[in-house]
């Protein structure tokens, strides 16, 4: 049974930061592209930050662009997203998701498995 499970969400004020963890564990996680996405509410599900299998290359959101950076320990089987610069407008629940696929992958529809999320809210 494959199992996601985010960590390292929580309240921080405008301009500080946190970071974000997820465990995988059922799936041959080095094989798997990984992607961060994120929900406001009343808004759609969007992506945020995807990071290739063998963690060499990543692609983010324009809007977190330089502020977010995204990374993997496939030793761990663990994928990081640390935000920096946080924005009242980063408030949202953070969702890892792995995808088969060794590219990188922006469209959640592609995504095999998702965890359960954690809360970021940012207080300005």
């Amino acid at each position: 049974q494959v199992q996601l499970v985010e960590s390292g969400g929580g309240l921080v004020q405008d301009g500080g930061s946190l970071r974000l963890s997820c465990a995988a564990s059922g799936l041959t996680f080095n094989t798997y592209t990984m992607g961060w996405f994120r929900q406001a509410p009343g808004k759609e599900r969007e992506f945020v930050a995807t990071i290739n299998w063998t963690g060499g290359s990543v692609y983010y959101a324009d809007s977190v662009k330089g502020r977010f950076t995204i990374s993997r320990d496939n030793a761990k089987k663990t994928v990081y997203l640390q935000m920096n610069r946080l924005k009242s407008e980063d408030t949202a629940v953070y969702y890892c998701a792995a995808a088969r696929a060794t590219g990188w992958v922006t469209s959640a529809a592609s995504y095999n498995y998702w965890g359960q999320g954690t809360q970021v809210t940012v207080s300005s």
